[in-house]
C-alpha cells in the first residue's frame, strides 16, 4: 500500500455521509474554496482543505479508487520537475480511456505520446504561433462581436464561437460562420461534455466502470464523442480529397503529409491519432481560453475601477483607432498583470489532469507504488499562502512590483508544469491577451440595468472546468 498519509475520504460510498458533512462544513468556513463548491462538487476541492491537516503528500480514496495528492507549489514542482521521470505518465481514467483508446495527445502514453506532442508543438509553431497570423485571426473574430453590443447578452456561446474559430483556423485552415448549424452543434456537444465530465455520474463511472451501463451521463458523453468524431471524419475526408503538399492549410494537412511520408507499416501517424489529436486541440483550445475570458469580463464588471485602469493604460500605449498587438503587451504591465490574476483567481482547472507513476517512487519519504494515480493540486499552488499575499482576493498587484512593473511569479502554474504541461500554453497566452485586451479596447463591460456590481456572483459552475455561473453582460462601445 502507499505509505503516504492515508486519508479516508470515501466520497461516494453509503457510509460516507458523516465524513462528507464534516468536510463540507470544513470547506464552507475556509473562504473562496468553500463558497465555490457544495454537495457533490466537494470531491473537486476536498483535497485542498485536507492538505492543511494531513500535509502536502497524502492518499485519498474515492470509492475503490485511490490517488496520491500533491499539494503546495514546492511539492508539485519537486514532483513534476525534479522527479519528472517518476511522475511522467498519464493516469488511466476510465471515461477518457473509453473515449480515446489511448490515442491523441492528452491521454496517450510512452512513445506515441512523445511523437504526438513533438509533432503538435512543431505544427502549432508553424500554423498558429506567428504573431501577425494570430493577430489577424483574432481581430477578425473581434469584429464579429459588434452585433451584440448594448443589449444584455450571455457571453458563453459567442465567446466559444470566437475562440473556437481561432483554433479551427489552425487545425483546418478555415473558420465557420457563427450561425452555421454544424458548427453550433459541434460547440453544443463540446459544452455538454465539458459539463458532464465533472458530474457525479461520470465520477461514479470512473470508480465503477464495469457498471457503466447504469450511468446515463457516461453514455451521453460517449454518444457526443461519436457525433464529434463523425463531424471531424467528414472534414478529414474533405482535406484528403483536396490535399496539396505544396499548400498545407493547417494541422490536419500537416498530419496527412506525415502519413504519406511514413513508410512504416505501423506508423504512429494513423487515423485514430489524427482524430483524437485534433479533438484534444479543438476541445482544449476552445474551452479553457473562452472560459478564462468569460471570467475576465465578469470580474471587470465586478471591479470597474480595474477595467478603467486597463483602458487608460491602452489609451497611453495604443494609437487612437488601433487594436492591441502582441508587441504592446510588454508596454502594458497592468493589463498583463490583470490577465494573469484572472487565470490565478478563476482557477479553471483546480485539479490538474492526473499523472501516474511508471515505477515505484520514493518521494519525500513516502513510497508510491507503480501505477498509482497522482493528482497535482494546481489550486493549492495558485492559492499558496507562501507565494501569494492575498490568495482569496482578486488582486492584480500579485503580478506587479512597487514601481508598477510586471513580475513573473513562480507559483503561477495554471497550465501545469513539466513534461505533461499544456501543449497549447504558448498559443493560449497569446489568445488571452489579444481577446481580453481587444474586447476592452472596443467595449466597456457593465452589469445589466437593475443589477448592482455587488450582486454579481463569482460562484463557479463546476464541470471538467470551472465556469462562471450563467449571467448577462452589457457591452457598451468605447467612445
Amino acid at each position: 500500500p502507499c505509505c503516504a498519509n492515508r486519508v479516508q475520504a470515501e466520497m461516494l460510498t453509503s457510509d460516507s455521509c458523516c465524513s462528507l458533512a464534516a468536510l463540507r462544513q470544513h470547506l464552507e468556513t475556509r473562504g473562496r474554496a468553500g463558497r465555490v463548491f457544495a454537495g457533490w462538487k466537494l470531491a473537486r476541492v476536498a483535497a485542498a482543505s485536507l492538505s492543511k491537516t494531513y500535509g502536502n503528500v497524502f492518499t485519498v480514496h474515492f470509492g475503490p479508487r485511490k490517488a496520491v495528492v500533491l499539494a503546495g507549489y514546492e511539492t508539485i514542482k519537486d514532483a513534476l520537475l525534479t522527479h519528472a521521470d517518476e511522475f511522467g505518465e498519464r493516469a488511466e481514467i476510465p471515461i477518457f480511456r473509453k473515449m480515446t483508446q489511448g490515442n491523441g495527445i492528452a491521454f496517450s502514453h510512452g512513445e506515441l505520446w512523445k511523437v504526438m506532442r513533438r509533432f503538435t508543438l512543431s505544427t502549432l509553431r508553424d500554423f498558429g504561433m506567428g504573431r501577425r497570423t494570430i493577430e489577424v485571426r483574432i481581430l477578425e473574430e473581434l469584429n464579429s462581436l459588434k452585433q451584440n453590443t448594448w443589449k444584455p447578452f450571455d457571453t458563453k456561446m459567442i465567446l466559444n464561437n470566437a475562440v473556437s474559430n481561432v483554433i479551427c483556423s489552425i487545425l483546418f485552415g478555415e473558420r465557420f460562420e457563427y450561425d452555421d448549424p454544424a458548427f453550433l452543434t459541434l460547440l453544443k456537444l463540446l459544452n455538454e461534455n465539458t459539463k458532464l465530465l465533472g458530474s457525479p455520474m461520470v465520477l461514479l463511472y470512473n470508480f465503477y466502470p464495469s457498471l457503466g451501463f447504469l450511468f446515463g451521463a457516461s453514455k451521453t458523453v460517449l454518444q457526443n464523442i461519436n457525433e464529434l468524431n463523425a463531424f471531424l471524419q467528414k472534414l478529414f475526408q474533405e482535406h484528403k480529397e483536396e490535399f496539396n503538399e505544396n499548400n498545407l492549410t493547417g494541422f490536419v494537412d500537416a498530419f496527412l503529409m506525415k502519413q504519406q511520408q511514413s513508410k512504416k507499416p505501423h506508423t504512429m501517424f494513423h487515423n485514430e491519432s489524427l482524430l483524437f489529436s485534433t479533438l484534444d486541440l479543438f476541445a482544449a483550445g476552445t474551452e479553457t481560453t473562452s472560459t478564462t475570458v468569460r471570467w475576465g469580463l465578469l470580474l471587470m464588471m465586478k471591479y470597474p475601477e480595474i477595467q478603467r485602469k486597463i483602458q487608460e493604460e491602452m489609451n497611453h500605449v495604443i494609437e487612437p483607432g488601433e487594436m492591441p498587438k502582441l508587441e504592446d503587451r510588454k508596454k502594458m504591465p497592468y493589463t498583463d498583470a490583470v490577465i494573469h490574476e484572472i487565470q490565478r483567481f478563476a482557477n479553471i482547472v483546480p485539479m490538474g489532469v492526473s499523472r501516474a507513476t511508471p515505477t515505484d517512487v520514493n518521494f519525500r519519504g513516502y513510497v508510491i507504488p507503480k501505477g498509482t494515480e497522482v493528482i497535482p493540486l494546481l489550486t493549492s499552488a495558485l492559492n499558496d499562502e507562501l507565494h501569494w499575499k492575498t490568495p482569496d482576493q482578486f488582486n492584480p498587484s500579485h503580478f506587479l512590483d512597487a514601481d508598477g512593473n510586471f513580475i513573473r511569479r513562480e507559483a503561477f502554474i495554471p497550465f501545469s508544469i513539466g513534461r505533461r504541461a499544456c501543449v497549447g500554453e504558448g498559443l493560449a497566452k497569446m489568445e488571452l491577451f489579444l481577446f481580453f485586451a481587444g474586447l476592452l479596447r472596443k467595449f466597456v463591460f457593465q452589469a445589466p440595468p437593475g443589477v448592482d456590481k455587488s450582486d454579481l456572483d463569482l460562484t463557479a459552475d463546476v464541470g471538467f472546468t470551472l465556469n462562471p455561473m450563467p449571467h448577462l453582460v452589457c457591452a457598451v462601445p468605447c467612445e
